[in-house]
């Protein structure tokens, strides 16, 4: 496939599709039973604003997240402006929302109210505030116990700004960095990536007239940028200038994808291309027809058929290597110091930090890679279970590479994700594959 077929295809894949009717028909919902109880006003849909990146309208397919404040009547400023003035409007706001969804989890946490619609595997939290003359809010802080400043109307015209004079590359970039961090499990969230593709814009004028024909070398030289920032606490946010969170170093995975887009370009013109993309950007990208990519379609499967994605948390797994008579030995640290995995060894593959507050569900992926696997027709891939709580076992068996991938599941929607490879070096036994 051509550059520009290849990207063509991967922003149409990215569209939010579908779920946008969902995300307006619960968003004037929730409006309707709020006006009802703030206002007196039945079926009023006015008095809302969609926030964060569905607002900025740099979301993707998969959001699970939807930030919509409702504008809380002046009138009523003084009345909620006091120590207890915060817990009061959420707490209003939970009861009117758990009225009008006696089925579904309402909860206060801290500055929002969060709806979770299981069947449309998607919640809404919602920011009652006051608005100010300068179209600022002031919101409330549960733990503060007070009224806090917030300007996403600022956010929202500096992304539009950007978008407009990069004839509409800014917001291609921000939905592409979104398919990268949710394929790689990189913890960023959506204000954070719109920020750092807005700073990646203000440094070139090279691509404020691509067409995806060059969209292969614009990646290319945003993750350049990325995996050169210094480390820091915290950004500016475009427009705002409030402060937004690195909630973890994203400079090494960046630096994986600006080596994986030098590969790519390499290869541009040839079957494997499309798999270099998918490397970087996920199942988003198509991939090229062809009698190998075939062979792994017929058993493998993508997370993403089955949940969601949408990375905020982090999860890391290792695997444990025991073979009879020798002590166990932990996979990253063999790797590093650059010692061999061979077959017949026995694998624990064991979940080492999450972030995921409990209850979650944990899901698996073993690949065999490689012309033995395809030999052997024992490429695997299907989403697994745990064998037991936070470990998945399996088994040397040949040689060859093979990738070990876990899944966290929070609320029906991937919030998580880690990898291994597994790179076994000679060939012993009889069972095919890792099993």
């Amino acid at each position: 496939m051509k550059t520009s077929e290849i990207f063509d295809a991967l922003l149409e894949n990215l569209k939010v599709g579908d779920n946008a009717d969902k995300v307006a028909s619960r968003r004037d919902e929730i409006t309707k039973a709020l006006n009802k109880d703030f206002r007196s006003k039945d079926g009023c849909t006015d008095y809302k604003l969609m926030v964060g990146s569905y607002g900025r309208h740099t979301a993707i397919r998969g959001i699970s997240d939807l930030d919509m404040i409702f504008f809380l009547p002046p009138v009523l400023r003084s009345s909620y402006h006091s120590k207890t003035g915060p817990r009061r409007t959420l707490n209003r706001v939970r009861d009117d929302l758990q009225a009008r969804y006696p089925k579904t989890e309402v909860r206060v946490d801290q500055c929002v109210v969060r709806v979770q619609f299981n069947s449309n595997e998607f919640k809404f939290e919602v920011q009652p505030a006051f608005e100010n003359s300068d179209g600022s809010f002031d919101y409330p802080d549960t733990v503060a116990e007070s009224w806090k400043l917030t300007k996403p109307r600022d956010e929202i015209r500096a992304t539009k700004t950007c978008n407009d004079s990069t004839s509409k590359n800014m917001r291609h970039l921000a939905r592409m960095a979104r398919a990268w961090k949710n394929a790689n499990g990189v913890v960023m969230g959506g204000l954070l990536i719109d920020t750092l593709v807005h700073r990646f814009f203000s440094t070139t004028d090279d691509y404020g007239s691509a067409g995806t024909g060059s969209f292969d070398v614009m990646v290319r030289d945003f993750f350049g940028f990325l995996k050169d920032e210094p480390d820091q606490d915290y950004y500016l946010a475009l427009g705002s200038n409030q402060r937004v969170k690195v909630k973890a170093r994203f400079q090494p995975k960046a630096k994986k994808a600006y080596q994986r887009c030098l590969e790519a370009i390499e290869d541009e013109g040839k079957a494997a291309v499309n798999k270099k993309w998918r490397e970087v950007f996920g199942t988003s990208v198509p991939l090229a027809t062809s009698k190998a990519s075939r062979a792994s379609e017929d058993t493998e499967e993508f997370v993403e058929d089955r949940y969601p994605v949408d990375i905020s948390e982090s999860v890391t797994i290792d695997c444990k290597v025991t073979q009879d008579g020798w002590r166990p030995m932990w996979l990253r640290a063999m790797r590093r110091y650059g010692t061999l995995l061979k077959a017949d060894k026995d694998l624990e593959f064991v979940v080492t930090e999450c972030s995921v507050e409990q209850p979650y569900v944990l899901k698996w992926k073993v690949l065999n890679r490689g012309p033995e696997a395809e030999r052997r027709a024992m490429i695997r891939g299907q989403i697994i279970d745990s064998s037991r709580p936070n470990v998945r076992v399996e088994r040397t068996n040949f040689k060859g590479e093979h990738v070990v991938e876990c899944y966290v599941v929070k609320d029906g929607v991937v919030v998580a994700r880690n990898r291994v490879d597994v790179p076994i070096s000679n060939t012993s036994g009889s069972a095919p594959g890792l099993s």
